[in-house]
């Protein structure tokens, strides 16, 4: 619905082009140093959500992407305790993929 309006302003052509790449369950890249010196040689890191499997991220990278992933490795990422002002919290886990393409391929997150 929101393609067919006119749009007026640069801003809503923005927003419109970042809801074009998303997906449910590809939460975003995620942004590292260590997932940065693997994405020079093609391994790119996503936080994914808890629910998604192999396949699935499979799809929603070549959906979102354009490229054919040749190999997706999942790790559970543990909830971790932390202290702050002197009170307990609770540093929230999830799920991460690290998504390995071929020689020549690449994906830009900008």
């Amino acid at each position: 619905m929101a393609n067919t309006k006119i749009k007026k302003s640069t801003k809503e052509v923005e927003v419109v082009d970042k809801k074009a790449k998303s997906h449910p369950l590809v939460i975003g890249p995620r942004i590292t140093e260590k997932s940065a010196l693997a994405s020079e040689k093609g391994a790119y890191t996503f936080n994914v959500k808890e629910e998604s499997t192999k396949n699935e991220i499979k799809k929603a990278i070549k959906m979102l992407y354009g490229v054919t992933p040749t190999k997706i490795a999942i790790t559970q990422i543990k909830e971790k305790i932390v202290f702050r002002r002197g009170k307990t919290g609770v540093r929230s886990g999830g799920k991460k993929a690290v998504v390995y393409l071929k020689k020549g391929e690449t994906i830009s997150f900008a």
